[in-house]
């Protein structure tokens, strides 16, 4: 540099972006994504899979919940370049085909939802709590740590607390989701 100072500046409006391949309700998409690009608008905006919604969009509502290998993330905190080679099921993933998930069957049949935006992320947590649950982990209700969880309508409540609901349709959700632990 022969003593000059190096005025090369980080522009941070110039994208940094990187190919992945995203694995999305069984399907494969190759994609360039900016790293600084949620996963929430990665589906949203350029898979066009609305299901998750934009509700917070700080993590606090969970109507962006997805499922990541299995796991609730919330979507909206999730960086889109992490997820390189990982399976996400969103809602629309959920059913078998035409076959309903047996959760939507019972959301349906409870009439667990009103206005229907936080439907979605309900959904996906309530999947994935589901397969915690089996998996034998506990919760912060679970009455006896050593044994395996009971999904009794408290433990369900805790479970799916990241998960609101603006309708106040929670008695309904619980008594569905209840329905398919059983």
């Amino acid at each position: 540099m022969n003593g000059e100072a190096d005025t090369t500046r980080w522009d941070a409006s110039t994208p940094v972006t990187v190919d992945i391949r995203l694995s999305v309700n069984r399907d494969e998409h190759p994609i360039t994504v900016d790293t600084r690009e949620t996963l929430l608008d990665t589906l949203r905006e350029r898979l066009d899979l609305t299901g998750a919604k934009k509700g917070c969009d700080h993590g606090q509502c969970g109507a962006c919940t997805v499922l990541v290998d299995g796991r609730r993330v919330k979507s909206c905190l999730t960086l889109t370049v992490t997820l390189d080679d990982r399976e996400i099921t969103t809602v629309e993933g959920l059913a078998d085909g035409d076959t309903p998930h047996p959760l939507q069957t019972a959301f349906v049949e409870h009439d667990a939802f009103q206005c229907g935006y936080c439907t979605p992320g309900q959904l996906c947590s309530a999947a994935g709590m589901l397969a915690e649950a089996a998996a034998g982990w506990p919760s912060v209700v679970t009455r006896d740590v050593s044994a395996a969880p009971r999904l009794d309508d408290d433990e369900i409540r805790e479970r799916m607390s990241g998960n609101l609901c603006r309708c106040g349709a929670y008695v309904n959700i619980v008594a569905a989701i209840g329905e398919v632990a059983r």
